[in-house]
């Protein structure tokens, strides 16, 4: 297992930035969502059910952006163009060869910019709720210019101040279903991440982003989700960029949140879709290795997709006993619930043998 300790790594002008690392499993790297603290992203209610979806199955990288968070704050050059070196540096400080990288909200831009650079590096890459063009991009959007300049006078006026009404404005753009904790985690984050001015300086930046030129030329796989009432990112955004990438799979989220709460059905069918995507972790077979030969039959066909009722005809034992052994699997294989241990068994191989598939037969359990 990863740390997850805070560390730095030197960028191409001496900028310092804060990164960390947890989880085992192959390299995912979570882009900076404009603006990210990375302690504070551990205790956030909105990004906790992202670390723990991703630090659970790969090796997770984040880091902080330039001017924000835990990374050096006075920095000259905010643009675009530094934001995508930083990454560039990143990996190479990482050593890594290849990987999957995963880009919300600013951070998607940053991702396919340096996908387009960068061909063949980037095995798999995901983009959720993000753009290849700015707000002062989107003349065919009605109204996106115009707030774009309500939106930058706002972060010039109310950024990280906890009376001002534009801290809840800002923070119901990102879930406007949420619950109060969740709202307080967007508010807090502006505090924590960035000064007024910085905070205003980007957004400027962001605002002007227009990438679509590289769209053409991504070739990995790539994975596109998209809210349907996301408010911050229209949804018309994330359907130009699965038109634009070949190949591109479209994912459509029915929520208003830009964030979907981890009690959401969008959230659950998103981490299905994105588990099945990504690769597939290399599991220890060490994690299997005390099951008892029962424990085995019984998660073969949990992993195939029977009821407990199934499984206890199949195996000539009760319901009962069925439930007491996938509690007992549950816990052995470390994970929350049968979903997940379908999803580790099914990996390792379970669930395809041919008994199995007998017992699926019209006619069978």
């Amino acid at each position: 297992m990863r740390d997850g300790q805070i560390r730095f790594f030197e960028s191409f002008d001496g900028a310092k930035i804060a990164y960390c690392v947890s989880g085992e499993g192959p390299p995912v790297i979570l882009l900076p969502s404009w603006l990210t603290h990375l302690e504070f992203q551990r205790r956030s209610v909105a990004w906790k059910p992202w670390l723990e979806a991703l630090s659970s199955r790969y090796s997770l990288v984040r880091y902080d952006p330039r001017g924000c968070g835990m990374s050096d704050r006075r920095v000259d050059d905010l643009t675009f163009v530094a934001w995508v070196r930083d990454l560039d540096a990143l990996v190479g400080h990482l050593k890594l060869d290849s990987f999957s990288l995963i880009g919300v909200c600013q951070g998607g831009a940053v991702a396919l910019e340096y996908a387009a650079r960068h061909p063949g590096r980037v095995s798999h890459l995901v983009l959720f709720g993000t753009y290849a063009r700015g707000r002062n991009k989107r003349d065919d959007i009605p109204l996106e210019p115009e707030k774009a300049r309500v939106m930058l006078d706002m972060v010039r006026l109310g950024w990280g101040s906890e009376d001002h009404a534009f801290a809840t404005a800002f923070a119901q753009q990102f879930q406007p279903d949420g619950a109060p904790g969740h709202l307080a985690t967007w508010c807090e984050l502006q505090r924590r991440a960035a000064s007024p001015e910085v905070a205003a300086r980007l957004t400027e930046y962001m605002f002007r982003i227009d990438i679509r030129t590289a769209l053409t030329v991504i070739g990995c796989p790539t994975l596109v989700a998209h809210a349907t009432g996301d408010a911050v990112v229209p949804l018309a955004e994330g359907r130009l960029l699965a038109q634009s990438i070949h190949g591109a799979q479209f994912l459509e989220l029915d929520t208003p949140n830009h964030f979907p709460r981890d009690d959401e059905p969008a959230w659950r069918s998103f981490v299905e879709v994105l588990h099945d995507f990504l690769p597939a972790p290399a599991l220890d077979d060490a994690r299997f290795g005390d099951l008892t030969a029962r424990e085995r039959e019984v998660l073969d066909l949990v992993a195939a997709g029977l009821d407990n009722r199934a499984i206890a005809g199949r195996l000539g034992i009760s319901p009962k006993t069925v439930r007491n052994h996938v509690s007992g699997l549950i816990a052995a294989l470390g994970v929350k619930s049968r979903a997940e241990a379908i999803v580790m068994a099914r990996d390792a191989g379970f669930g395809r043998g041919d008994s199995v598939n007998r017992d699926r037969r019209p006619g069978h359990g």
